[in-house]
């Protein structure tokens, strides 16, 4: 991979976005972005080489698996490089001169409204407006001080804008868990979590001899998810991550699953990034 100031990674969201953010945390502080509001078209831009890397969303902490992303990861030959966390924070704010007294309406995503629902209720004199974007672009110095916008907290911080509330949510705990994926397999140093999925034949206690590769050994599973198979009725692709070495125990796992597998594909090794330092928050 390139260096940090030239790696190139495609994100979903705008700029200041969460996406975004996840970015900045898992390459580093100088990576370039390239927006691409379509995942199969960031995808096809990752596997033509016209991109180093690219963010995935593919959990969140309250709302679960995004599943059309776990489907992505079978469809295609990626490689997860990495992964980190977000947790959802978000800012009021507002063009200079404005202030909290003089907001009526408020500008914000169908995501922002949904994780902020508390505020509109505190506040029945605010109007919320949908936007299709984080609503920076609304703030013009000449606009009116009775608009404001609830932005991430990432975005807010180098806007211009004037922070009227510093933190605005329902649940502080509510956060995005990121995959950062490549082309190509990519061996990293210090990797202790391994993704893979598996499908398994139709047969009584398959999964339970499944899971007992990884149990025998005393592995952690960290994930298990299910997702159907296209064209298939009633049958089931297997997504799993599990802690540990994988060039020890973790391989021999592997080793056993893959014996009583259908299919089995390793979708990455690579550092842990949930539980150690969760949340690099940005600066």
């Amino acid at each position: 991979m390139k260096t940090d100031r030239e790696t190139t990674v495609g994100i979903l969201g705008e700029r200041g976005s969460f996406d975004h953010q996840a970015a900045r945390d898992l390459v580093g502080e100088g990576v370039g972005v390239r927006i691409e509001p379509n995942p199969e078209l960031l995808v096809a831009a990752l596997e033509r080489g016209d991109l180093d890397r690219m963010v995935l969303p593919i959990e969140n902490a309250v709302t679960g698996s995004i599943h059309e992303n776990y489907d992505r990861l079978r469809r295609h030959a990626l490689w997860i490089a990495g992964e980190t966390q977000v947790t959802l924070r978000y800012s009021l704010v507002a063009r200079p001169g404005a202030s909290l007294a003089s907001v009526r309406r408020v500008a914000a995503t169908l995501a922002a409204l949904t994780h902020c629902q508390r505020f509109f209720e505190q506040r029945p004199h605010l109007e919320p407006v949908v936007t299709a974007e984080a609503g920076v672009s609304l703030l013009q110095r000449d606009g009116p001080v009775t608009l404001a916008a609830l932005v991430p907290c990432f975005l807010a911080r180098w806007s211009g804008a004037s922070v009227l509330i510093e933190e605005v949510g329902d649940d502080t705990g509510n956060a995005t868990r990121y995959l950062l994926l490549a082309a190509r397999p990519v061996v990293l140093e210090h990797a202790d979590k391994t993704s893979l999925l598996f499908v398994l034949r139709n047969a009584p206690g398959a999964l339970f001899r499944a899971l007992g590769a990884f149990a025998s050994r005393g592995l952690d599973l960290t994930k298990i998810e299910s997702r159907p198979l296209r064209g298939r009725p009633w049958e089931y692709a297997f997504y799993l991550d599990v802690l540990g070495d994988p060039r020890g125990p973790v391989r021999a796992a592997l080793e056993e699953l893959g014996r009583m597998s259908q299919e089995l594909r390793v979708l990455g090794s690579y550092p842990e990034g949930l539980r150690r330092g969760a949340d690099r928050e940005a600066v």
